[in-house]
């Protein structure tokens, strides 16, 4: 880089050549200025001051010979009326002969012949003039013609022959002008010439310049950056000519490998991940034959197993039966261990097979209304309620895409598992109630039961995870893990809120409908613009629309009128729809 600042850069040499034609042209045009110049002076003199001189000239003559006529007609008359040219005369003389002094400034041969003439003149009125007047007005006309000789004549004619030389003289000063008008005009026209041949010069040097050192080198970039385009990454770019364009070339050779270093890491990644393909295509091909296999196994489990296992279990029945009381003890608790065994065996198989037909039979999703659900779930959950003495509410439920019998399943596992896990001595109360969070419903089933603690959130979700014995708490384990597959399918998330003060609070998300996020969304605006917290989404306590409403206990039995009909004495006119199922 620093070999490429050794050179002149594009600007300096640009720069340079400029300033060269400009100092040129400078200099050429002040040299017109002064040739102009002083061609207008000597134009002036041929026009101004010259031409006027030669007619001041005649003007002269024309004076002097007025004075000669005036003094011959006043000597043959004696008629003082003639002597009125003289005196004209005379004055135009002195005023012709001021204006060509003016003239005739700088001319020392026209003002030397002018002097002549001048002193001519005089010497005629003094030795001819004055003496013809006087001689004239003394003795008479007679007298006054006597003085008039040949002698007096050939002195005027000295006097015209003097003005003669001035006119000569003029003529010769206004050729040296007009010679000097000539040689000026030649010296602009020629100075134009070189001016002219200058620029074109210039302009060529300019021309040859930028092609060599402009259009060349950008040219021979251009042609090299095309090649990288093409294709050719691992082409080396080369600049040539001014530092600038070297430096750009270098840039861009910098980005080509760069360029050319992200795509071999592109490359790469690209077989890494075709092999990643390859690699997920026959785990895919596993998976496919492992589904097949578990598909193969479910439907032993669901014919060929439940076949001698309902076998076992209705002789160990029979056996029970027949033998009850008749056998010593220890057979009787053999024969209950049998037929315990064989029952939890049929209902793990069972739950088994539910578990792996989540996402597998499907009927497709459809606007499910949740409030029916419920009314559902109250009627599966009945007998158990009744043996507990639990109660059941909740509050008003929304609409969401979704599979009917799934969604049934995993709120009946939900509300199962609350009155299941109750504390002694206290009834059951489960509460499900939704609130909309963003673009979901938040769903939360809460309880007064034995709680669970923090540390074993998420074990209760995997399969097969129990955190009391069996004899306990009835089940197989399998309860959670398959409402937590449901929500999964559906789109949304399950967790346990471990802040709760008393009980279980297990909330899961699933999509809100489109027309309830804009709903709620121009709610919240009209909130924001009234200045009141009606469109606020609700926090938890059984409300959809944000109205506070607490949840109204109204008798409900299933199969009534859901979000917000009108039941026997059920208060559920637009509010939040609050129901309870109380059984006991």
């Amino acid at each position: 880089m620093n070999a490429y600042r050794q050179g002149w850069t594009l600007r300096r040499r640009v720069v340079a050549l400029l300033t060269v034609v400009l100092v040129l042209l400078l200099g050429l045009a002040a040299a017109e200025a002064a040739v102009a110049a002083k061609n207008r002076q000597n134009i002036d003199a041929v026009l101004i001051r010259t031409g006027p001189l030669r007619v001041q000239g005649q003007e002269l003559l024309s004076a002097l010979l007025d004075q000669e006529t005036g003094i011959r007609g006043y000597a043959v008359n004696g008629n003082r009326e003639d002597l009125a040219p003289y005196r004209a005369g005379l004055q135009r003389e002195q005023a012709t002969v001021a204006e060509m002094e003016k003239l005739a400034a700088g001319y020392a041969g026209v003002l030397r012949e002018l002097r002549v003439v001048e002193q001519g003149a005089a010497q005629w009125r003094e030795q001819v003039a004055e003496p013809v007047i006087a001689t004239t007005e003394r003795s008479g006309p007679a007298a006054g013609q006597a003085l008039i000789t040949g002698q007096t004549r050939q002195q005027f004619d000295g006097i015209r022959a003097s003005l003669n030389h001035l006119q000569t003289e003029i003529l010769i000063v206004r050729q040296q002008s007009a010679d000097k008008v000539n040689r000026t005009g030649n010296l602009l026209v020629v100075l134009l010439i070189v001016a002219a041949l200058v620029v074109a010069v210039a302009g060529a040097v300019m021309v040859i310049s930028l092609d060599r050192i402009l259009i060349r080198p950008l040219a021979g970039l251009v042609g090299q950056v095309r090649e990288v385009a093409a294709g050719d990454y691992q082409h080396h770019i080369e600049g040539s000519g001014p530092p600038e364009f070297r430096l750009l070339a270098d840039d861009i050779d910098g980005m080509r490998q760069k360029i050319a270093r992200e795509l071999a890491e592109v490359r790469e990644a690209r077989e890494r991940i075709e092999w990643v393909n390859s690699q997920l295509q026959k785990q895919t091909e596993e998976l496919t034959r492992s589904n097949r296999d578990l598909e193969q196994f479910a439907y032993v489990a669901s014919h060929d197993l439940q076949e001698p296992l309902r076998k076992v279990a209705s002789f160990c029945q029979l056996l029970q039966r027949r033998y009850a009381g008749q056998l010593d003890e220890r057979a009787d608790q053999y024969i209950a261990f049998a037929v315990d065994g064989a029952q939890r065996m049929q209902r793990l198989i069972n739950d088994l097979l539910a578990f792996s037909r989540i996402g597998r039979l499907t009927t497709g999703f459809t606007e499910v209304d949740l409030n029916k659900v419920m009314g559902d779930v109250a009627g599966q959950t009945e007998a158990a309620r009744q043996y507990s003495d639990a109660e059941l509410t909740w509050g008003e439920l929304p609409v969401i895409r979704g599979e009917e019998p799934l969604l049934t399943n995993l709120l009946a596992n939900l509300v199962s598992n609350s009155i299941k896990f109750r504390r002694p001595d206290v009834p059951p109360k489960v509460h499900v109630s939704a609130r909309l969070v963003g673009d979901e419903w938040e769903i939360s089933c809460q309880d007064n039961g034995i709680g669970i603690e923090a540390e074993f959130a998420d074990k209760i979700f995997l399969i097969f995870q129990r955190l009391h014995a069996k004899d306990a708490y009835p089940g197989t384990g399998i309860g959670l893990a398959i409402a937590k597959k449901i929500v999964e399918y559906h789109g949304g998330r399950v967790w346990v809120d471990t802040g709760t003060e008393e009980g279980t609070a297990i909330r899961f998300t699933l999509p809100a409908l489109p027309e309830d996020v804009e709903a709620a969304k121009a709610a919240a605006e009209a909130g924001a613009a009234d200045g009141t917290a009606g469109g606020e989404e609700s926090t938890g306590d059984g409300t959809v629309a944000g109205d506070g409403a607490e949840d109204a206990p109204v008798g409900r039995q299933p199969g009534g009128p859901v979000r917000g009909d009108a039941a026997d004495g059920a208060a559920g006119h637009g509010t939040t729809g609050g129901m309870k199922e109380t059984v006991g």
